[in-house]
């Protein structure tokens, strides 16, 4: 009966600490530097941040809880006040509803996202600004652009992206879904699938790759911005481990007609500019689990610290003290490869490298550091009481989405010159 009691007292203490306003404080400052004495940041981003700090504890973090039982969140509603509040499209161009500011702006929004209490609605907002998009902003037409991404920047609708399949994820050339010119008019005809699709039952359109030629996997394949209810679209929502709150899904293709005028830039270069669009959200997913790793951190900290065992403190056993000054170094080293990749990607350098590096340490350290915070919990890290344990869960996609570890591996020993020769 103590040992509940004491636990009862430690979360209400630790819940307490939240409401205190800690965690917005802890998510404006870097090991107590100021935001704002960055190198990468100024006032402007600070002010942006604060903000969207704001939205989050007010329309989101109240509500976390409920849509993770749910296994879904109201798109629509929330990513309407994320593109209210302009952080959908900080970095597209003014003329189609962004602000045209620098890649670091993204950077600074999708840290700050790391504040939400779950990982599935910070990817969603991800895929509206930094997945699904890129692609378009750059090479899409005019009128394009007009149809698909303004409203995508606005919020007024919801977008996913059609990459994976059910029999190839991180091995992109190998997609089998087809978009065939229907003769005798100016339209493809789509037949084929897609897998892990996020935001897919709520999707308004579609950033979809998919075959439009025989030959070359790496030449034959377009980006195609598909409408999602068009007739021959269905729709099954996939049940995983983590990350509930995210809307997830199979989507099936039969003799699904979109007009060719929605093919984003050439005929073709699908690959390519997918490849282009996956350094973005590389980047995009390892700033963002930055602040979540932190905040695993220091609750874990604040737990040790009250919780006592055998005369004293968990926290005051010194392989516990040593081994959260090793986790809270290792998120400062990527903060600084997150923060290099960004400042280079804006002088114009590929960052390819970098940014396969960023993505394969935030997702093996976001696991590292779920699974040795969660430890120092003991039982109640294994409850759903407490963060700590969401946190385990959703942690675990990051070493497998938007590219597994192991192609990260693959892509950084090629352009490092150490790959062997097939």
């Amino acid at each position: 009966m103590a040992s509940r009691l004491l636990t009862k007292c430690n979360l209400r203490s630790l819940s307490s600490w939240r409401q205190r306003g800690l965690q917005r404080q802890f998510a404006a400052t870097i090991t107590g530097v100021p935001l704002k004495d960055e190198h990468l940041f100024t006032n402007e981003h600070y002010e942006l941040r604060q903000s969207l700090r704001k939205l989050i504890d007010k329309d989101i973090n109240p509500y976390v809880d409920e849509w993770e039982k749910q296994e879904t969140f109201p798109a629509h509603e929330v990513l309407k006040k994320v593109g209210d509040g302009g952080f959908l499209g900080a970095c597209w161009p003014t003329e189609y509803g962004g602000m045209g500011l620098p890649y670091s702006f993204n950077i600074a929004i999708a840290e700050e996202l790391g504040n939400i209490h779950c990982g599935g609605v910070p990817m969603a907002i991800g895929v509206q600004s930094d997945m699904a998009t890129p692609a378009l902003a750059r090479f899409g037409s005019d009128e394009l652009r007009k149809q698909f991404l303004t409203p995508t920047i606005a919020g007024d609708v919801v977008c996913c992206v059609g990459v994976s399949e059910a029999g190839g994820g991180s091995d992109v050339a190998s997609i089998k879904t087809t978009a065939v010119p229907k003769r005798g008019t100016e339209d493809y005809v789509i037949n084929g699938g897609k897998m892990w699709t996020t935001s897919g039952l709520q999707a308004d359109w579609m950033c979809l790759l998919a075959n439009t030629s025989e030959g070359d996997p790496h030449r034959n394949k377009s980006l195609i911005c598909l409408p999602m209810d068009a007739s021959g679209i269905t729709k099954t929502k996939i049940h995983k481990m983590g990350v509930h709150s995210s809307d997830t899904a199979q989507i099936f293709f039969d003799n699904v007609t979109v007009p060719k005028k929605n093919l984003i830039g050439e005929e073709g270069k699908g690959f390519t500019y997918q490849m282009i669009q996956f350094q973005r959200e590389r980047l995009w997913s390892a700033a963002s689990v930055l602040l979540s790793m932190d905040m695993m951190i220091q609750q874990t900290i604040e737990y040790t610290r009250q919780r006592k065992a055998f005369g004293k403190s968990i926290l005051d056993n010194q392989y516990v003290h040593f081994r959260l000054a090793e986790m809270e170094s290792e998120v400062e080293a990527l903060r600084s490869l997150v923060y290099r990749a960004a400042a280079l990607h804006m002088e114009g350098h590929d960052v390819t490298k970098l940014a396969s590096m960023a993505k394969l340490k935030g997702g093996r350290l976001i696991r590292e550091i779920a699974d040795g915070c969660l430890q120092f919990w003991g039982g109640m890290g294994y409850t759903q009481e407490v963060e700590i344990s969401r946190s385990y869960r959703d942690g675990r996609l990051l070493s497998i989405g938007a590219g597994a570890d192991e192609v990260m591996l693959g892509i950084i020993c090629k352009l490092s010159g150490t790959l062997p020769k097939s």
